[in-house]
């Protein structure tokens, strides 16, 4: 019925009609012929797989045998081939409209009217049958698996594509066949086709052989998959692999190895060596999962380990676990020192590698051009600059990359601290406070930094507006601040036109070559002087980068040089005079890093925590397997 409807309802179109504009008559029959009422008389049945070729059969052997069909059923329905081609025209139309109203149902008929009728639908058509067929998730067609009906016609016809082999893929999977599944990927992984291996063609073939218990198979297609740039693996693809591999005792003791596991370059194929392997993997492509994920791996440790889990649920674990007991529970970090109180490993802040730090510099200069773009655009829309907008931003660009060149190049003691300037001065008022900011630059001297202020120009004059009807006035006691601070080359002026908070960012990965003469800056823990512990140079800001976080720098990047550069701070109160000397308290923005990372356990074994998006900034999955394991 939904079908008939939906013909009758397309045939009135404008656009059908001029298809049919030359026979009316045409149109009728096509019709008639299409929703059963022109009598077939000894028409035998045909599936699609009469149409698709057999192996090492010759080129074009699906045309040749849709075209054989098409002559039979022209002779015997009586229609021309004028009609037959208007036919195919007409559910082409079908198509199209079945997107439109999101509506699937008239497409099954439309299908075995397609392969009765032998007809040849464009690769565009057919693409659209596919998407309409994925809309419905509730198909009542018996044994048949439409939408893969579709595809293999498809790509019998014409070049596969990724939606083909996903959607053959899945159907394999949906009868139990991982292995043909994986067969057809064989076929196509050598060739021009490789690129289709994208990880929805993929992982549910490796959710099979999971399900299965096959975990030589799955490690095998896991690697694969790995190995593949265009696949591109998720927290929840990697969390669901390990679970069943813990589910099927692969990290016992004593348990068996996974069979063809050193043929792919694992050193251990079973035990914690193993599982350190694999969360080493994930580590490297993801950086949290999620609380769907955390579960699961849950589960699965504590179905692998029965009679030695913590506990068989994500709840909190706040006491401290023998090492003969298996954790795989929800912790609270300790914020101040980093320690897991289930099992007393200490998370540690993992620092931008060398070549990630270069990279990080490279990359904000190399941005500098498209912000500076956007944001003298801006202030052109609102009538704030001349129409010579895009030469003010490359003029901006040019002074970025020689503000870095000059720290890379200049003399005298190497800056250990890069103050953000405006963020300093405006913390706590509503106006820019430059006793405040020289107060910070005092403390910071006091414990042994050499610090530069970078600082805008505009808050550098004697008046400025501070937002719309709003003018301050900086008094000659503060004018003479400002002045001291540039004597003393411990400002960096920004000009107009360009964004301070590059400069920061930039200063805080710079070698500063000549004056650190080859000799690292860093300040280790419990130094001698008492100064703030970490790399060098620090930022101070409370700055949360939320301009920043996803424009500038890969988000592994930008974590590890939030977590090891940026220092928060806090001012105590003024009482009478906001002149008066304050405290002011410095703290790291994060004590260990907020990425999936592997430690030493005082007891022995590695502990694995993973944060959780869901969960508490310091809340994480723990996972540590039991000692005996570890032998």
């Amino acid at each position: 019925i939904a079908f008939v409807d939906a013909i009758e309802e397309i045939v009135a179109k404008r656009n059908v009609l001029r298809d049919f504009r030359k026979s009316d008559q045409d149109l009728n029959v096509v019709k008639q012929s299409l929703i059963g009422m022109v009598t077939i008389s000894d028409l035998p049945s045909c599936s699609v797989s009469d149409f698709l070729p057999p192996a090492n059969s010759v080129k074009g052997y699906t045309k040749q045998k849709l075209n054989e069909r098409r002559e039979l059923y022209l002779d015997k329905t009586n229609l021309t081939l004028e009609q037959h081609k208007l036919g195919t025209v007409l559910l082409a139309h079908l198509a199209d409209h079945c997107a439109k109203t999101s509506n699937p149902k008239p497409l099954y008929a439309a299908w075995d009217n397609v392969l009765s009728a032998g007809m040849t639908p464009l690769s565009r058509t057919m693409s659209t049958y596919l998407y309409v067929l994925s809309l419905d998730g509730d198909v009542d067609s018996g044994d048949r698996d439409i939408a893969a009906e579709v595809a293999m016609l498809h790509d019998a016809l014409y070049e596969p594509t990724e939606k083909t082999v996903s959607l053959l893929v899945k159907s394999l999977v949906a009868r139990g066949d991982a292995a043909g599944a994986e067969a057809l990927l064989d076929g196509i992984a050598d060739g021009s086709l490789s690129e289709l291996l994208r990880h929805r063609t993929t992982s549910p073939i490796l959710k099979l052989h999971c399900e299965n218990g096959d975990i030589g198979s799955a490690l095998r297609l896991y690697h694969r998959m790995r190995t593949t740039s265009r696949v591109k693996m998720d927290d929840l693809t990697y969390s669901n692999f390990i679970a069943a591999v813990a589910e099927n005792g692969y990290f016992l003791p004593g348990s068996k190895e996974v069979e063809g596991g050193k043929e792919l370059g694992y050193d251990s194929v079973s035990g914690p060596k193993l599982l350190d392997a694999l969360i080493t993997e994930m580590a490297q492509d993801v950086l949290d999962i999620s609380e769907e994920s955390a579960q699961i791996l849950q589960n699965g440790f504590a179905s692998g380990f029965q009679g030695c889990a913590a506990a068989n649920s994500l709840d909190l674990i706040t006491s401290l676990c023998n090492n003969e007991v298996m954790v795989a529970n929800r912790v609270a970090v300790d914020h101040d020192t980093g320690k897991c109180p289930a099992t007393d490993a200490t998370l540690r802040l993992i620092v931008l590698e060398p070549e990630q730090r270069v990279h990080v510099h490279d990359t904000l200069l190399e941005m500098a051009r498209a912000k500076s773009m956007d944001y003298t655009a801006k202030l052109a829309a609102k009538g704030r600059v001349t129409h010579d907008h895009i030469e003010k931003a490359e003029l901006a660009t040019k002074i970025l990359k020689e503000f870095s060149e000059w720290l890379d190049s200049r003399e005298g003691r190497p800056y250990t601290a890069i103050v953000d300037g405006a963020n300093v001065a405006y913390f706590g008022w509503g106006k820019v406070n430059i006793h405040q900011l020289n107060l910070m630059v005092e403390a910071l001297k006091k414990q042994g930094e050499d610090p530069l202020v970078v600082f805008p120009q505009k808050y550098t004059r004697r008046k400025f507006h501070l937002r719309q009807g709003m003018m301050q006035v900086l008094q000659d006691e503060e004018l003479e601040i400002l002045n001291k601070l540039k004597e003393n080359d411990q400002m960096y002026v920004v000009p107009p036109m360009c964004l301070d908070d590059m400069y920061w960012m930039l200063a805080s990965v710079s070698n500063q070559t000549i004056s650190t003469n080859g000799l690292s800056i860093d300040v280790p823990k419990n130094n001698e002087e008492g100064r703030f512990p970490g790399l060098r140079p620090i930022v101070i800001s409370n700055d949360k980068m939320r301009d920043h976080k996803d424009e500038l720098l890969d988000e592994r990047e930008f974590r590890r040089w939030a977590c090891s550069h940026i220092v928060n701070y806090n001012f105590t109160e003024f009482i009478e005079d906001q002149r008066d000397e304050r405290e002011i308290s410095f703290h790291a923005a994060d004590i260990f890093s907020d990425e999936i990372q592997g430690n030493e356990c005082p007891g022995g074994g590695v502990a694995w925590h993973f944060p959780v998006s869901e969960w508490d900034a310091n809340e994480r999955l723990c996972l540590r397997l039991p000692s005996a394991n570890g032998n």
